[in-house]
């Protein structure tokens, strides 16, 4: 099994609902979100899929993201924009990028802090 990994990042708002403490509050975070990719078998070039190809599928999603008040956006109006959704909402997005190729998402880890994360991906 290959894994490879990329990383970008999006600034954005939010507030959690039926939350009691700050993060109840209107605050923005710049966001850094790791994509990992997997897959059994190289093409046959020697390569899982091109970096610049898992690139400009996760800067697709995350434009529709960044500067925003998450919270307006359709995916989050009824749940929560916590970090655990966030991470899922990348995670789909991409995965229906890549539903036709050997490469296919592994885990979307996003990062609100240098210290604080959260990873969704399916067992």
């Amino acid at each position: 099994m290959y894994e490879l990994k990329i990383i970008s990042q999006f600034a954005a708002a939010h507030r959690l609902r039926d939350f009691k403490g700050g993060c109840e509050r209107l605050h923005g975070h710049n966001w850094k979100v790791e994509v990992y990719v997997t897959g059994d078998r190289l093409e046959d070039n020697g390569l899982l899929i091109d970096f610049r190809d898992i690139k400009e599928a996760t800067n697709k999603v995350l434009d529709k993201l960044d500067h925003r008040f998450l919270n307006e956006i359709e995916s989050f109006k009824t749940i929560n924009p916590s970090s655990e959704n966030i991470a899922c909402h990348i995670f789909n997005s991409l995965s229906h990028e890549f539903s036709n190729k050997e490469a296919r998402i592994a885990k979307v880890t996003v990062w609100e802090s240098d210290s604080a994360c959260a990873s969704y991906h399916e067992s």
